[in-house]
């Protein structure tokens, strides 16, 4: 418990966060008046640092505002059958004060947002809404067969990549912390989980080739090379949160493993450094919203089963009217007709 305190009062976690340009709609550079109000002073969230990249960059801001979208829609979706939902508030914090605990769910959200930014950053730049780059410049694959073009527009990952490092990592890199503090040890644990965010989209990014030819004949192929479906990166993030190594910080000012059995995490690993709530009920001081009204599954075992949702304080049970397409038909040519049937079904919720 006095860990948890502790944590909550460090400073590393200002109450502000660029998570926020997910929630504020930002103007298209196009829309920028000369000589009104500069854009990066209005923009909530921002540090020092940050603002001065905005206003090196002011055209990146939307798509750093449409990565962290992304990313709270991803979070919300890996974690939307476990106790903490990845639910956001209506404040600049955008997830509340249980980003002040330096928990393994505070590590997917660092991880999933600096993804959600090379995301949207490379494929900007592909689609020339960018004017400091363009198409990707990757090298060919050395096993791409001979006959095939390399050249097509790619996702431009690398320039993706640079710019979330700066941008991201800005906010960690400007305050000088004591050596072996847990401001020092939670700044060092952002780093390394943005990290990790940014090289999963790296790492998933892949070849990919289409034909020309006469009547599909596919005797020419061109290729580029293509970001991932997010979905995909949510997924590989989601499987790190379930490995995240527990660290402390060293008097080097080191983070090191809590149990030296396990293997050092590399860059691609996600890392925690403190204990996680068990969100099973309202706190405001570590921010858990807990799970009261929370609907769950009574047949399941899983997370999601009303026994581990409800934390053992038993759910209510209510019946509801479901709407849904049934009896579709196939009409040649070229459509399908579909009925619309009712159903009556059980839920529960958390007491």
């Amino acid at each position: 418990a006095a860990a948890l305190l502790c944590s909550c009062t460090s400073p590393v976690a200002d109450a502000n966060s660029w998570w926020s340009l997910a929630m504020n709609p930002i103007q298209r550079p196009e829309m920028y008046i000369i000589g009104a109000q500069p854009v990066c002073s209005q923009l909530p969230g921002l540090s020092p640092g940050q603002r001065k990249l905005c206003q090196l960059y002011q055209e990146h801001m939307v798509f750093i505002g449409e990565g962290a979208r992304s990313a709270i829609k991803e979070c919300q979706y890996q974690f939307r059958q476990r106790r903490w939902n990845c639910s956001t508030v209506d404040n600049t914090s955008v997830f509340g004060r249980v980003m002040k605990i330096g928990s393994r769910e505070t590590a997917f959200t660092y991880a999933v947002s600096a993804a959600g930014v090379v995301n949207a950053i490379s494929r900007a730049c592909r689609e020339g809404e960018l004017s400091s780059c363009g198409c990707s410049r990757t090298a060919r694959p050395k096993d791409l067969p001979r006959d095939w073009l390399w050249g097509g527009c790619g996702d431009n990952v690398e320039y993706g990549y640079r710019f979330a490092k700066e941008f991201v990592d800005a906010k960690e890199r400007e305050k000088n912390y004591v050596r072996g503090s847990e401001e020092q040890a939670r700044m060092l644990m952002n780093l390394q989980n943005n990290e990790a965010g940014r090289r999963a989209v790296y790492k998933l990014a892949d070849v990919a080739c289409k034909c020309h030819g006469v009547s599909g004949s596919c005797s020419l192929k061109t290729c580029w090379l293509q970001l991932a479906d997010f979905r995909k990166v949510g997924d590989l993030l989601k499987e790190k949160y379930d490995s995240a190594a527990a660290m402390r910080i060293s008097r080097k000012g080191k983070l090191e493993l809590v149990n030296n059995r396990f293997n050092m995490p590399t860059q691609e690993d996600l890392v925690y450094v403190d204990p996680s709530p068990d969100y099973c009920l309202r706190n405001e001081t570590t921010g858990s919203l807990g799970t009261q009204g929370r609907l769950c599954n009574k047949t399941s075992e899983g997370m999601d089963g009303c026994e581990l949702m409800c934390c053992g304080r038993g759910y209510d049970q209510f019946k509801t009217v479901q709407r849904e397409r049934c009896h579709c038909k196939f009409h040649w040519c070229c459509y399908v007709k579909c009925k619309k049937c009712t159903e009556i079904v059980d839920q529960y919720v958390c007491k």
